[in-house]
């Protein structure tokens, strides 16, 4: 049996709810053996430990999952669900993802329409959305958009400046740009809406129901959506007391101020997960790199082998997965994949300093992250709500890199 604390185990033998209240049904995933993996017992356990050292400093509360070749190694969860809310967090709460949306949503909504030959990285974005007009933005690619090199400024204030999603997305459209497309990185909220409008024209579907119906569905993503029902509400950890757009605790809709405006449903914020849920994510996006004759062909195994994904579960060419996860140089100098990010080469960042550099991730503004090495075929994930009560506390940004390492310092091979 594994070290892992008794709270982790619930990942294996617990967690099993239902869709409709109390909470969304989830099949159980196995808990591999530590040395099995190639990790030092200690050391793994040191992870976990560190994690829960961060309550109450960090974040109220945090779960963190990890595995390699397929399987889960450690899933702990640590802390309490909020500032107010003494109840103790477990393996299958739920978090506002922030901008893990980006990666987990809408970038795997273009890695299946580019795989499908509906969508073109190098086509002007006013060829699927000629609303995206103004000086230079002719100029704007697809792939401008997913490596923030679009020219577009990193945000604007749409839920004062708009009254609903219709008109925000107005304002998106006619923003204009800040820099010539392809010069300069800007981390842009504004052009993952964008993008988001994309997707919706191509598929001709809102972007939370092409993402049920393609994404989560078919990798048994049971706790993965937009706009939770209010049933799920206690299994959802709290996020900030808002000061400026609601005036109350945000608890099971969207931290986001712009997606709020935007009802909830957008390209850069929105989506809602466990870690159950982003483990199974992570099993397919890491073997869709290598193989995709594998991974979609038995149900999720619950002893000790590998992990399967359910029989309905989606395939894409390794080719189209390893663009979007590749660097891009673009601008040169940049560390962004398409969509993905990459450790920085000074070596600070929330993927630490002892992942490859083939390694590729993304972080969410509430406390969320996820780092995948195809090196080592190992998947981090940690999700917190650092928001809760307040965004003034950044220790997260030291926390994900120290987590980061410790699992790397726990492998011995």
């Amino acid at each position: 049996m594994s070290w892992v604390p008794r709270a982790a185990l619930a990942a294996g033998v617990l967690v099993a709810c239902h869709t409709n209240p109390p909470a969304p049904a989830q099949q159980p995933i196995a808990i591999a053996p530590v040395e099995s993996l190639g990790f030092d017992r200690a050391r793994l356990a040191a992870v976990a430990g560190y994690v829960a050292s961060q309550v109450d400093s960090a974040y109220p509360g945090a779960v963190v999952a990890v595995g390699r070749h397929g399987r889960l190694v450690l899933l702990s969860a640590a802390g309490h669900y909020g500032n107010d809310d003494p109840r103790p967090i477990d393996p299958s709460t739920i978090f506002d993802l922030a901008s893990l949306t980006k990666v987990i949503g809408l970038t795997t909504a273009c890695i299946i329409l580019v795989d499908e030959g509906k969508l073109d990285l190098d086509a002007p974005v006013q060829r699927y959305l000629p609303e995206f007009r103004g000086p230079m933005k002719e100029q704007v690619t697809i792939r401008h958009l997913l490596t923030h090199s679009s020219g577009l400024p990193a945000w604007r204030p749409l839920f004062r400046e708009a009254t609903d999603r219709r008109s925000a997305l107005a304002l998106v459209d006619t923003t204009p740009l800040d820099s010539v497309p392809g010069s300069r990185f800007v981390y842009s909220d504004l052009g993952a809406i964008t993008l988001m409008q994309v997707v919706e024209h191509i598929t001709g579907e809102r972007l939370d129901h092409y993402l049920a119906a393609r994404v989560f569905a078919p990798l048994g993503m049971t706790a993965t959506r937009y706009l939770p029902p209010r049933e799920w509400r206690d299994r959802i950890a709290p996020t900030e007391i808002d000061t400026v757009f609601r005036h109350r605790l945000i608890r099971g809709e969207v931290h986001d101020e712009n997606a709020g405006r935007m009802g909830g449903v957008s390209g850069h914020a929105g989506l809602f997960s466990n870690a159950p849920d982003l483990v199974r994510f992570a099993v397919w996006l890491m073997e869709a790199r290598t193989d995709t004759t594998s991974i979609c062909h038995g149900m999720v195994d619950t002893r000790y082998g590998r992990m399967h994904l359910p029989v309905s579960c989606f395939m894409i060419s390794v080719e189209t997965a390893d663009l979007f996860t590749a660097r891009q140089n673009l601008p040169p100098g940049s560390t962004r994949a398409l969509g993905w990010d990459t450790p920085s080469d000074s070596g600070y960042s929330s993927a630490g300093s002892k992942l490859s550099r083939q390694s590729f991730g993304h972080t969410g503004f509430t406390g969320t992250s996820i780092w995948m090495d195809p090196e080592r075929d190992l998947f981090v994930i940690l999700l917190t709500n650092r928001v809760n009560p307040t965004r003034a506390n950044t220790k997260i940004l030291q926390v994900r890199a120290v987590v980061a390492d410790l699992v790397a310092e726990a492998m011995n091979r």
